[in-house]
């Protein structure tokens, strides 16, 4: 599935340039903690595009506009609630664990589990699954609790 990304370059440059100005950051300053130039900051603030992925990368990394999360699935367990009709699994961000599930009706009406162990399904498709609770969890689409739940509108 190709998709497409865009980029609002002008408004993340003038993000950046008012940042750098409440922090109250000369360019020098913030060429100076990014590693880079005084020139390139003021290239980039002039509203270049010709800048290395790395160098703006740094630049906004300063100015506290990266978000720096990442959800893993190192623990292989999972189970299924047959009360809470979900199977249940965990991530890691750091050192936080992050509670994620799939809804029974999910994994019934996108992976055919219907009349199927739910746990065997919910198995076989856990890269599609994991990608999925990745997706919601860094678009902040998390239960108040700050759980990830996967539900079959969410496929």
């Amino acid at each position: 599935m190709e998709r497409q990304f865009r980029i609002n370059w002008s408004a993340i440059v003038e993000e950046a340039k008012q940042r750098r100005k409440s922090q109250k950051l000369t360019q020098q300053r913030l060429g100076d903690l990014a590693g880079v130039s005084t020139p390139t900051i003021s290239h980039f603030e002039g509203g270049e595009r010709d800048i290395q992925l790395s160098t703006v990368t740094n630049i906004l990394g300063v100015l506290g506009m990266l978000d720096e999360r990442v959800l893993v699935f190192n623990d292989s367990h999972a189970h299924y609630d047959p009360m809470r009709m979900v199977a249940l699994f965990k991530g890691q961000d750091g050192d936080k664990t992050i509670p994620c599930a799939i809804s029974g009706e999910a994994l019934d009406d996108h992976f055919g589990g219907d009349n199927k162990d739910k746990l065997k399904v919910f198995k076989a498709n856990r890269e599609r699954i994991e990608h999925e609770a990745r997706r919601k969890y860094l678009a902040d689409l998390v239960e108040s609790d700050g759980s990830v739940l996967i539900k079959t509108m969410d496929l």
